[in-house]
């Protein structure tokens, strides 16, 4: 997708398991949202997201899970295997639909972009001491489960903070304001959601922020990338493409995160 060459030493179908297994322990230990406004609200900026991203990836195979975590931390992931999972303070912070699928297509940049495998890879490389093998088939020893699990973009679930590279963010960051922009939100929206975490790292870092490290050239780089992305909403505008996605009630969203 970006044409750059990739060490992954896992077979897609591992990750994709160990996503799927990640997933189902946080949906164990976690609480799901029982707002009905909020579930079809994300859902909502998923599906249009979903429409949008190549074919082999679609909501046509059926193998994508959206689930709303009932927790004040402003989070969210996707994980191979297909599965998203968004905690309800990240509404707090992504304070409009728009704004939501920039986070979204962000993280679902980083499943496609196949970002945890090659972070996964480079660490199995840097650990002589690990088996490929025993990775690969998600059967490590204890001591490598944190790997496993912040490699997979869930570490601050577990406790594990293994961030993404500078050019593991920069590429999900563009990919993602190109997907919302094809699916007909305003990619202008991707650099006031964060210019709106970057007023929140004063009140200290956010659980998002910490595995997902900010810099100053990151709003910049949207900024670069706008042209493209303009280009591409105003495509998908007179194609027709205009989410219908309506915000969860005034109560869930902090008035202080508006732009």
């Amino acid at each position: 997708m970006t044409g750059r060459r990739q060490l992954t030493l896992i077979h897609e179908d591992k990750m994709d398991a160990m996503g799927i297994a990640a997933f189902a322990s946080l949906k164990r230990d976690g609480e799901l949202t029982q707002d009905r406004a909020i579930n079809e609200y994300v859902r909502c900026v998923v599906v249009a997201l979903l429409e949008v991203i190549p074919e082999e990836y679609g909501p046509d195979d059926g193998r994508w899970e959206v689930l709303v975590f009932e927790d004040p931390t402003p989070n969210a992931f996707a994980l191979p295997g297909g599965k998203i999972g968004v905690h309800t303070g990240m509404l707090d912070v992504a304070a409009t639909p728009g704004q939501l699928a920039a986070v979204l297509g962000h993280e679902i940049g980083h499943v496609l972009l196949r970002h945890g495998n090659e972070r996964m890879s480079q660490a199995i490389l840097a650990d002589a001491a690990m088996q490929t093998a025993s990775v690969a088939t998600g059967a490590a020893a204890p001591e490598y489960q944190e790997l496993i699990v912040g490699g997979l973009g869930v570490g601050a679930q577990f406790g594990v903070l293994l961030p993404f590279s500078r050019k593991h963010e920069s590429e999900a960051d563009q990919v993602g304001q190109i997907f919302m922009a094809e699916a007909g939100f305003y990619p202008v929206e991707a650099i006031t959601l964060w210019q709106n975490m970057a007023q929140m790292s004063g009140e200290g870092p956010a659980q998002w922020q910490s595995t997902h490290p900010s810099d100053e050239t990151r709003i910049e780089k949207l900024h670069a990338n706008l042209p493209r992305a303009m280009a591409q909403y105003e495509k998908a505008r007179a194609a027709g493409k205009d989410p219908a996605c309506t915000p969860p009630p005034d109560e869930w969203i902090n008035p202080e995160a508006l732009p």
